[in-house]
C-alpha cells in the first residue's frame, strides 16, 4: 500500500507540473495585448537637431521620447512643397501629397460650406483630401475604436485624420472651435475647456528665458528677427486679455494650452480606456511660430523648445496617471524642418552669399508677350515654384507652348538663387534614389495637376520678398524632420537607416496588427519594433 500510495503522489505530482507546463505554454502563446492608445504628436517646423543641439538641457517629454524611445535620425517629409498641409496629410495616411491631393497650404483645408461654430476665421474640411488614414484602418478593424485631433492650426488638426468624421479642433482665433463638418453644435467638454478661459490669464504677463540666460548662447539682438521689433527678452503679452488670448498663438505657452485640451478631451471622451485602440493627435504649432518670427538660429526657438519639452513632461506625467503607459505608443515627428535666414547662414558659411530669388520679372515678362500673341493671361499661373499651363488656351492662339516653356525655363534658370528647373515630364528619368530634389517633385505632384515646370531653389535661398525665416523647399534643411517611435512594441535605439514621414502609418498599423485600406507610399520600420 505505501508503494501504490508513493507511486499514486508522484503521479499526481507529475500531472500537476504537466498541466502547469501546459498552461505556461498557452500564456506564452498567447499574443500580447494590443495597445489601447496611440499618441501621434506631430511639432510644426521641428528640426531634428534641436534634440542634439539641446541635449543636455531637456529633462522633460522631448528627453523621454529621444533616449527611451526609437529614433531614425535620418528622417524626411519626402515631397517638394515643405508646408504644414502637405506634411500633416502624410502623417498618418502613409502616402505622399500626390496621393493625398494636398499640395500646398492654399489648397489646404478652407471651406465656405463647413462654417465655424464659434468665433472667425475660414470655415474649414478635409473635402480636399483623398484615401483613407490610419484612423479608418482601425475602425474597420474595431468599430469601437475613436479618435480625437487638436492642434492651434486647423490643418494640423484636420488632416491626420483624412476624412473621417471624428473629433477635431482648433484654435480660432481666441478659443477653440470646430466646423460643421465634424459637428451642429459644440460639445460640451470643450465648450466647458475654453470657459476656463486659460488664454486670457496671460495678459499682462511676458514670455523670459525659462534658464539662466548663461545657458542661451545665442545672440538676443538680431535686428532680423521679428521683422525687427520687439527681438530681445523678455517678450511681453498684451495687458487686454482678449488681446492676450488672440496673441498666445506666438508664444509657447500655445503649446501647453493644446496639450491640456488634449488630456481634458481625452478624458471626456473616454479614449484609451479599451478593450479597443484609440488614437489621439495632437499638433503642436509655436515652434511654427517662433520659427518663422525669430529663426532656427535664435534665443527664442532656444527657449521655446526647452519649454516644449517641460510641457511635453507634463503631459506625459498627466496621460500615465490616466492611463496604463505599458498600453499607449508614441509617435513624434514635423510636418517640415526650416532654413535659417539667408544672411545668417551667408555670415557663418565661408564663401556664402545670401540669395532671395525673384523670377516674377521672368514670369511677368513671358505673360506679357504671350498676351501680345493672343494667349490669354490665366493660360500660365505660377506658385510655389510650380508653372500651371492650359495648352488648350495656347491651342487656340496658335502658340507653340514648348517653345515658350523651353525659353521660361532658361530664363528661369539664370536668376540668382535658383537651383534647377526641370520638366515635370522628364523627373520620371532621373536618378530618384541619388536626386532627392527629383524624387520629391515626383512625391508631390498628382497627376491630373497641368503643372509643365518646377523652380527648386538653392540650398539655403529663399523666395523674393520673404520677410521671415521659412521653409517649402525640396531641400534637406527643409525637409529633414524628428521621427520618432516610444512605447509598446518599440525596440529603443537610434538608427541611422533612410526613413520617411509616409512611414509611421504602416509602421503603427503593424503594432496595432490591422491592415491598411490601400496601397501606400510607406513601409513597416521593422527596426524600431520588437
Amino acid at each position: 500500500m505505501a508503494f501504490v500510495r508513493k507511486w499514486l503522489d508522484r503521479s499526481s505530482v507529475l500531472l500537476t507540473l504537466a498541466l502547469l507546463g501546459v498552461a505556461a505554454q498557452r500564456v506564452q502563446a498567447q499574443p500580447p495585448a494590443r495597445p489601447t492608445l496611440v499618441v501621434l504628436l506631430t511639432i510644426d517646423q521641428m528640426r531634428p537637431d534641436y534634440l542634439l543641439r539641446f541635449d543636455t538641457q531637456l529633462t522633460g517629454g522631448l528627453a523621454r521620447l529621444y533616449h527611451a524611445g526609437a529614433v531614425f535620425e535620418n528622417a524626411y517629409q519626402d515631397h517638394a512643397i515643405t508646408e504644414t498641409a502637405p506634411g500633416h496629410s502624410a502623417t498618418l495616411s502613409g502616402r505622399f501629397p500626390r496621393g493625398t491631393g494636398i499640395t500646398t497650404n492654399s489648397a489646404g483645408v478652407e471651406d465656405d460650406r463647413a462654417p465655424l461654430l464659434t468665433g472667425g476665421g475660414p470655415g474649414a474640411s478635409p473635402f480636399r483630401f483623398r484615401g483613407t488614414t490610419l484612423i479608418d484602418w482601425m475602425r474597420v478593424a474595431d468599430p469601437r475604436s475613436h479618435a480625437l485631433s487638436i492642434s492651434r492650426k486647423d490643418r494640423g488638426a484636420i488632416l491626420p485624420l483624412g476624412r473621417a468624421h471624428e473629433e477635431v479642433y482648433w484654435y480660432a482665433p481666441d478659443r477653440f472651435t470646430t466646423s460643421s463638418y465634424y459637428h451642429d453644435t459644440m460639445p460640451s467638454w470643450i465648450t466647458q475647456f475654453n470657459a476656463r478661459h486659460l488664454p486670457e490669464r496671460y495678459a499682462g504677463q511676458r514670455w523670459t528665458l525659462l534658464l539662466p540666460e548663461k545657458a542661451y548662447p545665442e545672440v538676443d539682438s538680431v535686428i532680423l528677427e521679428n521683422g525687427g521689433h520687439n527681438v530681445t527678452f523678455p517678450h511681453p503679452f498684451p495687458t487686454d486679455s482678449a488681446a492676450a488670448a488672440r496673441a498666445l498663438i506666438a508664444y509657447p505657452m500655445m503649446d501647453d494650452v493644446t496639450l491640456q485640451a488634449a488630456l481634458a478631451g481625452l478624458a471626456a471622451l473616454k479614449l484609451g480606456r479599451g478593450p479597443q485602440t484609440d488614437l489621439l493627435a495632437i499638433s503642436l504649432s509655436t515652434t511654427d511660430a517662433v520659427g518663422h518670427a525669430f529663426g532656427p538660429d535664435s534665443r527664442e526657438q532656444h527657449d521655446q523648445i526647452l519649454r516644449l519639452d517641460r510641457y511635453l513632461g507634463v503631459f506625459f506625467d498627466s496621460l500615465f496617471k490616466l492611463r496604463d503607459s505599458t498600453r499607449v505608443v508614441i509617435a513624434l515627428t514635423a510636418d517640415h524642418g526650416v532654413q535659417p535666414f539667408p544672411a545668417i547662414h551667408a555670415a557663418r558659411t565661408s564663401g556664402a552669399v545670401a540669395r532671395y530669388a525673384d523670377v516674377e520679372p521672368v514670369y511677368v515678362t513671358m505673360v506679357t508677350r504671350l498676351a501680345a500673341r493672343g494667349v490669354d493671361t490665366a493660360a500660365l499661373r505660377f506658385a510655389e515654384g510650380m508653372l500651371f499651363v492650359d495648352r488648350a488656351a495656347f491651342a487656340r492662339a496658335h502658340v507653340d507652348v514648348d517653345s515658350v516653356l523651353w525659353r521660361f525655363a532658361d530664363d528661369a534658370r539664370k536668376v540668382p538663387g535658383v537651383g534647377r528647373v526641370d520638366f515635370v515630364r522628364s523627373l520620371a528619368q532621373a536618378d530618384t534614389v541619388r536626386d532627392a530634389v527629383a524624387r520629391r517633385w515626383i512625391h508631390m505632384l498628382s497627376p491630373e495637376l497641368p503643372v509643365e515646370l518646377v523652380v527648386s531653389l538653392e540650398p539655403f535661398a529663399y523666395w523674393a520678398g520673404t520677410p521671415n525665416a521659412t521653409h517649402g523647399t525640396p531641400n534637406d534643411e527643409d525637409a529633414h524632420v524628428p521621427l520618432l517611435f516610444w512605447g509598446r512594441g518599440v525596440r529603443a535605439g537610434h538608427y541611422d537607416e533612410f526613413a520617411r514621414v509616409v512611414d509611421i502609418a504602416p509602421t503603427l498599423a503593424h503594432v496595432l496588427g490591422i491592415p491598411p485600406l490601400e496601397r501606400l507610399d510607406g513601409h513597416v520600420l521593422s527596426r524600431a519594433l520588437r
